[in-house]
């Protein structure tokens, strides 16, 4: 225990947490396997020897719920409470005794010390008093104190700092991290679960479910993605509507302690007609791009019941307009949603682009604790700018003696104490004349 209190350890656990957590920071965390094979490759490795084998091996893709992270957190809130229970508590003990000082010579060993002959000790401790000291005194003795809560300021920063500590752990064995792909108009149960604390069981959703009604994207003039939205509703177990949000990236529906982000999105399905069919419905993949060009997605779509000849339907986005390209690869024309187009003597009415909204699922039960650790670590640095002041003051005859000292603000306090003694002073030579 004395080691883990020593200042040098806590600094060095500190130090390696926040290496760790950048490293969490750069590294992407939660990745497939081909991820990491093709983004760090063993030649040439990151920085020389920063590889996906390294990664995989150490846990960097998982840096946060590792179990040696885990285990720094827990040897550094170790280390937080024992420096508070062997450093600070004392000295919040010792800061809370008081004695008087009875012979002159001991203000020599004070910072600031003063005499003043026919000073009044009474007087002195009005003025004291004035300037929100706490004053003892007894006969020609006087202590008087302020600032107190300045010692307890370091005892807040540590309990606020172990709530951090105890949230993010918390957090890391409680929460979980899901991926889901939803097409509008389905409902979905949080299942795809990508990352999960050895707890986290009874935060995933059982009794509730989550319905897409309509995912759609906003476009800027010129064409670019502007904002993805997902109108989402929270169905009880009995299919009954209890909350409804749209949600767009930044702002995620809540409900439980589970967040819903928007994260990605996809095209799932077009609905069409052919001639005089009924609406009929095929899926729509995401084709690969050539050299780094732009994302798109086709389909192909018979024109003779045999299957024997047909069109392919490309789009790279949701704005409903499509390209429609014959069986040897040449543009035969474009159709909008709600259009016609004659294609193979057929006429083909494109219904509707469903698109699909990627959608990313967190819970975190330990993150009300790391708020709230947050909001005490501010309150404990406020609290360790306040300065312990104290000052000392001896009657023998008609000299008082006066000194004082403090752990911080040295400049404001020594003009605090000069302003007391200039008073006392000044009263004094007023009585001396007046007499």
């Amino acid at each position: 225990m004395a080691v883990l209190a020593n200042l040098k350890v806590a600094i060095a656990l500190l130090l390696l947490i926040a290496l760790f957590s950048i490293l969490g920071t750069v590294i992407e965390q939660g990745q497939t396997l081909d991820f990491y094979h093709e983004n760090y490759p063993e030649h040439p490795a990151l920085f020389g020897f920063l590889s996906y084998k390294v990664i995989l091996a150490i846990g960097l893709e998982h840096v946060y719920g590792s179990w040696w992270f885990l285990t720094l957190l827990i040897l550094f809130g170790t280390s937080l409470t024992a420096c508070t229970f062997n450093r600070q508590l004392p000295i919040l003990k010792a800061s809370k005794r008081w004695f008087y000082y009875t012979k002159p010579q001991s203000f020599a060993k004070l910072p600031l010390a003063t005499e003043i002959v026919g000073g009044n000790l009474t007087q002195l401790a009005q003025s004291l008093q004035s300037k929100n000291y706490k004053v003892y005194q007894a006969d020609d003795r006087l202590y008087a104190r302020k600032g107190l809560v300045g010692r307890i300021g370091p005892i807040v920063v540590h309990a606020s700092m172990l709530l951090v500590l105890i949230g993010s752990i918390w957090g890391s064995m409680t929460g979980f991290i899901a991926q889901e792909m939803v097409p509008s108009g389905e409902t979905f149960q949080v299942k795809n679960i990508t990352e999960a604390g050895i707890w986290s069981a009874s935060q995933v959703p059982k009794d509730w479910s989550v319905r897409v009604n309509r995912f759609w994207i906003d476009y800027t003039p010129k064409g670019r993605i502007d904002q993805f939205y997902s109108d989402l509703s929270v169905l009880d177990k009995d299919g009954k509507e209890v909350d409804r949000q749209t949600i767009h990236v930044n702002k995620p529906l809540k409900y439980k302690g589970i967040s819903f982000y928007q994260a990605n999105w996809d095209i799932h399905a077009i609905k069409f007609t052919l001639n005089n069919s009924p609406v009929l419905q095929l899926p729509v993949n995401k084709l690969e791009s050539q050299n780094g060009g732009r994302q798109v997605w086709g389909t192909w779509i018979p024109t003779k019941p045999d299957l024997s000849a047909g069109v392919t339907l490309i789009t790279p986005d949701l704005q409903g307009t499509f390209l429609i390209y014959d069986e040897k690869g040449n543009l035969l024309t474009t159709v909008r949603t709600n259009g016609k187009a004659e294609v193979n003597g057929v006429t083909f009415t494109l219904k509707e682009a469903i698109g699909s909204t990627g959608l990313q699922i967190k819970a975190d039960p330990g993150i009300p604790i790391v708020y709230a650790g947050f909001g005490l670590l501010m309150l404990g640095v406020v609290m360790s700018y306040i300065s312990h002041s104290q000052i000392w003051a001896l009657q023998i005859g008609d000299r008082l003696y006066v000194g004082g000292k403090t752990n911080r603000a040295q400049v404001s306090f020594e003009a605090e104490l000069i302003d007391v003694t200039n008073v006392i002073n000044h009263q004094a030579i007023t009585s001396r004349v007046a007499a």
